[in-house]
């Protein structure tokens, strides 16, 4: 019942994310740039459901445009990330030998280096925008889809049917196409999905860091930063929502995504409830 419970708030909560930022920019077009200083700090109020922030702008209404950012940043670069992991995974576990040996040698390499880093130093390369975030997280972000893609090709080149295809004269390209990638794609679209959280708290580190997007872009990384003085102050909303909205979502991704996981690993599930 917990599960299954746990199960229809996660979705629940990403169909009601969803719908928010698809209607939501429609309905309320943001003015980014607009200030209202008379209307600075309101608390919470049915005028202004999560109140306003230090320079009176609606906080509700820009914590829903930071999370469309956060979501199309995570979305394409959690898609860019699976699509160069499966690429260099598939490729070192196809290979094998040297090749195999090599190409984990630079993946171990690149893993030495922790992502924020490796991150920042890409987008301090380009001006503040959502691309060069975009292509900060891919960039650093494939490297467990490559392992897991590899081992999961090694695992299915020792079956019997690959054997089989391969005494039947199945070429290479024929082998790839239809039994290795079939097998490949279910755990390569489950990393997808478990790197998509990732992604956004990426995206709100690089933005609080002051290299993610422009400080008058509606960000949740950008608010809860702008929000620090204001906290201290006893002003408690403009980092209260920007922060329930980071972690709600990416709560409810990683729920669903541990139940995909369990189906398409039963015996690790067996194993978790012995």
């Amino acid at each position: 019942m917990g599960r299954t419970l746990r199960v229809r708030a996660s979705a629940a909560v990403l169909v009601a994310v969803l719908g928010a930022v698809l209607l939501v920019p429609l309905l309320f077009p943001l003015d980014e740039q607009a200030v209202d200083m008379a209307n600075k700090l309101q608390p919470p109020s049915p005028a202004h459901p999560f109140g306003t922030d230090d320079v009176g702008r609606d906080v509700l209404l820009r914590c829903v445009y930071g999370l469309r950012v956060s979501l199309l940043v995570g979305v394409v670069a959690a898609l860019a990330a699976t699509v160069i992991g499966t690429a260099v995974g598939a490729a070192a576990g196809g290979a094998g030998g040297r090749t195999d040996r090599l190409v984990m040698r630079v993946v171990d390499v690149f893993s030495s280096v922790p992502h924020l880093l490796l991150g920042i130093f890409i987008v301090a390369m380009f001006r503040p925008g959502v691309w060069p975030v975009v292509a900060s997280v891919g960039l650093t972000h494939w490297l467990s889809t490559a392992r897991i893609v590899r081992a999961e090709v090694l695992s299915l080149r020792s079956r019997d049917f690959i054997d089989a295809a391969v005494s039947g004269g199945a070429s290479r390209r024929r082998i790839a196409v239809r039994h290795l990638l079939p097998g490949v794609l279910p755990r390569a679209g489950l990393a997808a999905v478990l790197m998509v959280p990732h992604a956004i708290w990426h995206e709100s580190a690089l933005s609080f860091l002051g290299l993610g997007l422009p400080t008058h872009r509606a960000s949740l990384g950008n608010m809860i930063q702008s929000a620090r003085g204001t906290l201290l102050a006893g002003d408690w909303w403009p980092t209260l929502f920007p922060g329930l909205f980071l972690i709600l979502p990416t709560l409810a991704i990683a729920s669903l995504a541990g139940v995909w996981r369990e189906r398409i690993n039963p015996r690790r599930r067996s194993e978790l409830m012995l």
